[in-house]
C-alpha cells in the first residue's frame, strides 16, 4: 500500500511550544467519481434487500481492490447488486522528535474490505461473484464451509462507525502508558530508569518517576527522550 504525505507547519503562537503539524496518509489515492455520494443521514446502514460481506484481499492492497471493484461495478452496470465498498480507517496523531504532530491514517482491518451486496435466491449472483473473484488482489469471502456469510447488525454498526473519517483529530497518541518501565536515552537524565506516572499528549511530555540521588523524583521529559525498557 502506497503512502502519501502532506506537511503542514503551524507557527509558534504562545510562549509554550506548540506542535507543528505534519499530515501523513497511508491510504492509496481514491478513484474519482462523477456522482455525488449521499450523506450519512440519507444512506441507511444497509440498503434495501442487501447484506454486508467481508472480503479477504492482499495485504496493503485494500484501496487498490476497492477502487478496482468500484470501476468494475460501473463498467458492468451491476449497481443494483453491489452497493458500497468500505475500507475503514483511523486517524491518529503522534509527535516527532522535532515536536511536530504527524497525523496518520491507518487501516483498521488490514487485509479485509467490506462489500454491500444483494442476494439472489439467498445467494450471491454468479455474475457478481466472478466479477469480484476475478479482480486482482481478491482472496475469499469470510464465511463457513466456503459459503459467504452476511455480517450481523452489530458487526455492520461497528464497521460503519469505524468507516467514518473525521476531518479533525484532537487526541495525540503516544506509545507509552502509565506504569510502563522506561529508560531515559537522551537529555540531562540520560541513563536513568523509571516508571511512567503521567502523560501529557498535547505537549509531548511524559512524567517519569525515577530515583535521583537516592530519592524518588518526578521528571517531566519529552517523550522522544525515553524508550520502553526490555
Amino acid at each position: 500500500m502506497s503512502e502519501t504525505e502532506q506537511n503542514i507547519e503551524t507557527p509558534e503562537v504562545t510562549p509554550e511550544v506548540i506542535p507543528e503539524v505534519v499530515t501523513e496518509t497511508t491510504s492509496a489515492q481514491e478513484a474519482p467519481s462523477n456522482e455525488e455520494a449521499p450523506s450519512d443521514e440519507e444512506m441507511p446502514k444497509t440498503q434495501e434487500d442487501m447484506n454486508w460481506f467481508v472480503l479477504r484481499v492482499a495485504s496493503n492492497k485494500e484501496d487498490f481492490v476497492r477502487n478496482a471493484l468500484e470501476k468494475k461495478v460501473q463498467i458492468e452496470g451491476v449497481q443494483q447488486f453491489i452497493g458500497r465498498i468500505m475500507v475503514p480507517t483511523e486517524k491518529t496523531k503522534t509527535l516527532s522528535k522535532n515536536n511536530k504532530v504527524k497525523i496518520t491514517e491507518t487501516k483498521l482491518y488490514p487485509g479485509y474490505i467490506f462489500v454491500e451486496m444483494k442476494l439472489v435466491d439467498a445467494r450471491i449472483s454468479q455474475d457478481v461473484f466472478f466479477i469480484i473473484k476475478e479482480t486482482t488482489g481478491v482472496g475469499d469471502f469470510v464465511g463457513t464451509a466456503g459459503k459467504p456469510t452476511p455480517m450481523s447488525d452489530d458487526e455492520v454498526d461497528k464497521m460503519l462507525y469505524d468507516s467514518q473519517a473525521p476531518e479533525e483529530v484532537t487526541e495525540v497518541k503516544l506509545e507509552f502508558a502509565k506504569g510502563d518501565h522506561v529508560n531515559v536515552k537522551d537529555g540531562p537524565f540520560m541513563g536513568y530508569e523509571g516508571t511512567v506516572d503521567e502523560i501529557f499528549p498535547e505537549k509531548g511530555v511524559v512524567r517519569v518517576l525515577a530515583t535521583v540521588f537516592g530519592r524518588q523524583t518526578q521528571i517531566d521529559i519529552e517523550y522522544w527522550m525515553i524508550e520502553k525498557a526490555d
